[in-house]
């Protein structure tokens, strides 16, 4: 065992030695057993004042509130804020953040402005809550649609997005046009119900110039699960620069137009249903 009887600088060069040892990452039992000392009080004192290394300190349980608190800190938090965010003593968050600089102290307007803000934050994150349970609760009590409440939803659904036949403009066949996907989902589901088979149908895409035709394309044929070669002609729209328009992006599909051939017998039964669902609504009697 190396004794420290050897005078002053007998130590300090034993002292060099371990704090070179701590900074390569050794821990003290591995400090003691390599310059073989025996007494921990003089180890102790050897390495006074060098931080160990991350990997022998042993992990703390308030390492993670610390941690928290700085950040926080860093934020422009009060220690009063800090403590209630975190729920420890001003004293211990004092001590760990005593290095940081103080928050900018801001003035009661902008204090009045961001408490608002929060709380504003705070009644919409509960709205949203509320918002999506309404929905969800709705969604549920819907349930599972009979062959006969398809075939009215269909009807409903036909009459507002569909071509009419008129006495001035014969048109009795099945044309949907729609640009939301759930509602050309359903209309496809409706059509299934009918017994029109995927062959019978004829795309069309209906978009402005802009866009990605070929995406376009693309998206609505897996969407619909027919072939893009029973797609016709597209509709360009021309794009005016000096108009605002929401619908752009990646997400812009534009409108699909879906014909079903031979379907003037399926169109005179449209129309019928839907003048009896009308009959249907009326006053109780």
């Amino acid at each position: 065992m190396t004794s420290t009887n050897g005078g002053h600088a007998d130590f300090e060069d034993l002292r060099r030695r371990a704090i070179a040892l701590r900074r390569e990452g050794l821990s003290l039992r591995q400090i003691r057993d390599r310059l073989h000392i025996g007494n921990d009080d003089v180890l102790n004192r050897l390495v006074k004042g060098e931080p160990p290394p991350d990997g022998t300190r042993r992990p703390n349980a308030k390492d993670d509130l610390r941690a928290k608190a700085r950040e926080l800190r860093s934020q422009g938090m009060t220690y009063d804020r800090i403590q209630v965010e975190l729920g420890c003593s001003k004293s211990s968050i004092s001590l760990w953040v005593r290095d940081l600089p103080k928050p900018v102290r801001r003035d009661p307007a902008e204090q009045a402005r961001l408490a608002g803000r929060k709380r504003w934050e705070h009644e919409r994150a509960v709205r949203d809550a509320e918002r999506q349970h309404t929905k969800s609760a709705a969604r549920e009590a819907v349930g599972r649609m009979t062959a006969r409440e398809l075939f009215l939803v269909g009807v409903a659904l036909y009459w507002a997005e569909g071509s009419k036949d008129k006495a001035w403009d014969r048109r009795e066949y099945l044309k949907f046009i729609n640009s939301d996907p759930d509602v050309i989902t359903l209309y496809l589901s409706w059509l299934e119900l009918l017994g029109v088979a995927r062959d019978r149908l004829r795309l069309q895409v209906s978009i402005h110039e802009s866009a990605d035709l070929e995406a376009s394309e693309q998206y609505w044929s897996e969407l619909t699960g027919v072939d893009r070669s029973q797609f016709n002609k597209p509709v360009l729209k021309r794009h005016n620069p000096r108009t605002s328009r929401k619908n752009t992006g990646d997400a812009y599909r534009g409108c699909l137009a879906i014909y079903v051939k031979g379907s003037a017998d399926l169109y005179r039964r449209t129309e019928g249903s839907w003048y009896g669902i009308v009959l249907g609504a009326g006053p109780a009697t």
